[in-house]
């Protein structure tokens, strides 16, 4: 079994090595949160869910969380007030439909706190929000916890970019890596949906008077795994295919749904436009394409600079780039120094078995605090400096 103990922290000059995290209380919001199950799409869900997330915010913050209302559920903003500079970047909706909280209820024994949703996200938010309580000093950062993380971010995106952009840093508290990792890398990833449209007739009397879809659909399977090229970091996959009516019928229709992951933008690029250029191998066959990649990649570069001050904070801690995409990959990509992988230690996202290690929920809350007073440090030693409108380094 792999252990999660994490390295020892270290204090930063601005942060007290000797904050004192209430477990109890940490674990008091998290059963609060995970038992307001919140699927995503699910707009009654989301909304107490939201309600509730701002209820612990002000609890342990102060001030007043703002409700943002969607298409796909309230967005939860809090700010400390003052200039902009930090923020702290989550999701409230879960990928567990309603019910799920009967079968798997929230527990916190042998080391362990379960239940739908703990580990993604909400311990991650849990500890961030004990973090800045510990905080004497709040001004400057602000919380996004957004409503439709697991189905795309459709409704938030252009909300996270905004105020990734005000902020000017970004902290991503999505679960750790493995063994306490942070996330200083993602692909990015997205979904094609390939039609195909062929010709239906009777598959004895005429098949020649048919358009086959489904072998068509064949064929574009094969062209599209094709597209992949595993030793750069990209993966097509084609995942899900259906065709046909009748086992008498030559197939009218037939989709195919294809998996993307790519670590560069010219990948990204160069996949989609592959897509756009699908073309038919059988006369009168017809190819529409929807979809794309809908989060673009996360370089390492993005998160060089504060994962340099995360190791200031806790030597020892390592990065590691992964597959999968969240929330950060949008704001990296305007360039804003994120760093990701900063909430939970535990494992099993999106599955029964989904844990968080108890005793490594207070310090990681110490790291994410830690975070806030170095990065408030050296922007506000850069601002003093600053003598032209050219922005320098966060790390300074």
């Amino acid at each position: 079994m792999t252990s999660h103990k994490a390295p020892h922290l270290h204090s930063d000059p601005n942060s007290d090595p000797d904050t004192a995290f209430d477990v109890d209380a940490m674990l008091a919001d998290l059963r609060t949160l995970v038992e307001i199950e919140s699927p995503s799409r699910d707009r009654d869900a989301l909304a107490a869910s939201a309600r509730t997330v701002a209820a612990v915010l002000e609890k342990r913050l102060g001030g007043q969380a703002t409700l943002i209302e969607s298409a796909a559920g309230p967005h939860v903003h809090w700010s400390g007030g003052g200039d902009p500079n930090v923020l702290i970047l989550g999701h409230h909706d879960t990928v567990f439909p309603l019910g799920t909280l009967a079968r798997r209820p929230f527990r916190a024994e042998n080391g362990r706190a379960t239940g739908p949703g703990v580990f993604d996200m909400l311990g991650g938010l849990v500890q961030a929000v004990h973090a800045v309580a510990s905080l004497a000093d709040r001004s400057g950062v602000e919380f996004l916890v957004s409503a439709d993380e697991e189905v795309g971010s459709h409704s938030s995106r252009s909300l996270i970019e905004e105020r990734a952009r005000a902020c000017g840093a970004v902290l991503v508290v999505e679960g750790a890596g493995e063994g306490g990792a942070l996330k200083t890398g993602r692909k990015g990833c997205g979904t094609f949906h390939v039609t195909v449209t062929g010709r239906a007739s009777h598959a004895g009397l005429e098949p020649a008077a048919g358009v086959n879809a489904l072998v068509e659909a064949a064929h574009q399977v094969l062209d599209i795994a094709a597209l992949g090229r595993p030793g750069i970091g990209t993966t097509v996959t084609p995942t899900v295919a259906s065709a046909g009516t009748l086992d008498n019928v030559v197939p009218a229709e037939a989709t195919i749904t294809v998996d993307v992951r790519v670590e560069t933008a010219d990948e990204k690029d160069r996949v989609e436009s592959a897509f756009a250029a699908l073309s038919p191998h059988l006369d009168q066959a017809e190819i529409t394409v929807r979809g794309g990649i809908g989060r673009p990649p996360m370089p390492e570069s993005a998160s060089a600079e504060l994962f340099a001050l995360a190791q200031r904070l806790l030597p020892g801690v390592e990065g590691v780039a992964v597959g999968g995409g969240s929330d950060g990959n949008f704001t990296a990509a305007l360039g804003v120094p994120t760093l990701d992988g900063l909430g939970a230690v535990g494992s099993g996202a999106h599955a029964d078995h989904e844990y968080v290690v108890i005793e490594a929920m207070p310090e990681r809350a110490r790291l994410v605090a830690g975070l806030v007073e170095a990065i408030r440090s050296v922007r506000g030693g850069r601002d003093q400096e600053r003598s032209d409108p050219e922005a320098r380094p966060l790390d300074a």
